[in-house]
């Protein structure tokens, strides 16, 4: 697997004293423009223990490999301010469970809007998880002034490795939540007693099935259902409980793929946790982003959405397509583009994408389909030839492909393997760039 090297620069190791809890930034984009250590906030956090136990959640995904476990990973979170929440994001080392927490209620400074990757080590952690109580947390994201004066150049530095799966499922995680609906809001008690319910082996699967204001537990699939394969990847779930308000689960609308997303709504806060449709199975093999990619017109439109993102809570698409005069699908499309270089996201709760720029070399994160780059390559070398009546045949070194355009079905291994439940293969992804009009 093709891993880049992350370095991160911090002006300080994060930590909680007496209150304080100061988190160290590392190379981030403000509106103010790229930031060695941006500075986005200081204020209070009124609701002290289960914004530090979301935090701690956050981190124990990042430093978490779900599939065949192994140490040695270490990753920081990134968060991001868009002026009144923040929001702290990771992914798993394997790539199958996206993480974040959403704290909605700020009592102080917005200094600036914008991402960056936020210091979380061992000592932090061991503070986070003693926070107690009903006083307020202070909070600064970044540094003050003071502390970055009088550094003297010391910094605390990390390098850490970023498989190419882990990048490619945030542009995935983010196509895939876009198209999941809302099946079950459970209460508190109810939220608890389910969660608890669940099987303790990592590996169990079970079936999330409404039942009047609950949620059942099932071996199988059932109408309305989400599916959790693996409950061990929603442990992170379980010390958050004692705050929780209520639990809403996600899934497919259509029923056609069996991720799902598990939110939590807490005292001032959110916590959201995306899993894949199998421990094994990394959101970056799911392919959900292909088919806006290979459109002709989707750098260029993202180029121009790109201008008009300023870090806001939610993206509108109505409002995209009116500033931009590009149709909604146009925008959607182009959207799709920008998440791939880690700069949008999507929140379930609010059935909307928001705006983020991943603290990662832009240039890398976009270079991560290669069952696109695969279908270009086809298709500049001549070997698409379309039959008409929506077929074409696709001529490679392992013979000729014969390729459905509309449905996207082919002769080839990969789609008899897996349907198109894993987006097209390259094979009818270089037919529909062949079939489309020229310009």
């Amino acid at each position: 697997m093709t891993q880049a090297v992350q370095a991160y620069s911090y002006a300080g190791h994060s930590t909680l004293t007496d209150g304080r809890l100061g988190l160290s930034t590392s190379g981030g984009t403000a509106l103010s423009g790229p930031q060695a250590h941006p500075r986005f906030f200081s204020g209070l956090l009124t609701h002290a223990a289960p914004a530090a136990a979301g935090l701690l959640a956050v981190a124990d995904v990042a430093l978490t490999r779900y599939h065949q476990p192994r140490p040695g990973w270490t990753r920081d979170p990134v968060v991001t301010c868009d002026g009144d929440r923040l929001r702290f994001e990771s992914f798993s080392a394997c790539g199958g469970v996206y993480a974040r927490l959403d704290v909605l209620e700020l009592d102080g400074d917005v200094l600036d809007r914008g991402t960056t990757n936020v210091d979380v080590n061992g000592p932090l952690r061991e503070s986070l998880a003693r926070v107690g109580g009903r006083d307020p947390l202070h909070l600064g994201v970044g540094p003050d002034e003071l502390t970055v004066t009088t550094l003297d150049g010391a910094v605390v530095e990390k390098k850490v490795p970023l498989p190419e799966r882990w990048l490619r499922g945030f542009a995935e995680v983010q196509v895939i939540a876009a198209g999941f609906d809302l099946r079950a809001e459970l209460a508190g008690p109810q939220a608890v007693r389910f969660l608890r319910s669940l099987p303790r082996g990592a590996r169990s699967t079970v079936w999330a099935v409404p039942s009047g204001r609950d949620l059942r537990p099932s071996s199988g699939p059932a109408r309305g259902g989400v599916c959790l394969s693996g409950t061990g990847r929603v442990a992170t779930l379980l010390p958050l409980l004692r705050f929780a308000k209520k639990l809403r689960v996600y899934g497919p609308a259509d029923g056609s793929s069996t991720a799902g997303a598990w939110e939590l709504e807490l005292p001032g806060m959110r916590y959201t946790l995306a899993v894949s449709p199998e421990p094994w199975r990394g959101f970056s093999g799911e392919g959900a982003v292909l088919s806006d990619l290979a459109t002709d017109e989707a750098a260029g439109d993202a180029d121009l959405v790109g201008m008009l993102l300023n870090f806001e809570p939610t993206v509108e698409l109505g409002l995209l397509a009116d500033r931009s005069g590009l149709p909604v699908e146009r925008v959607r499309a182009a959207l799709t583009q920008l998440g791939v270089a880690g700069r949008v996201g999507y929140d379930l709760h609010e059935a909307a994408h928001f705006h983020r720029e991943l603290p990662y070399d832009r240039d890398q994160v976009a270079q991560l389909n290669p069952r696109l780059t695969a279908a270009r390559r086809l298709v500049a070398s001549g070997a698409v030839r379309l039959m008409g009546d929506d077929a074409a045949e696709v001529t490679t070194d392992g013979g000729v492909r014969r390729v459905r355009i509309e449905s996207g079905e082919c002769t080839c291994t990969w789609w008899w393997d897996h349907r198109g439940s894993r987006g097209p293969c390259k094979h009818v992804l270089a037919a529909r760039i062949a079939a489309r009009p020229a310009t």
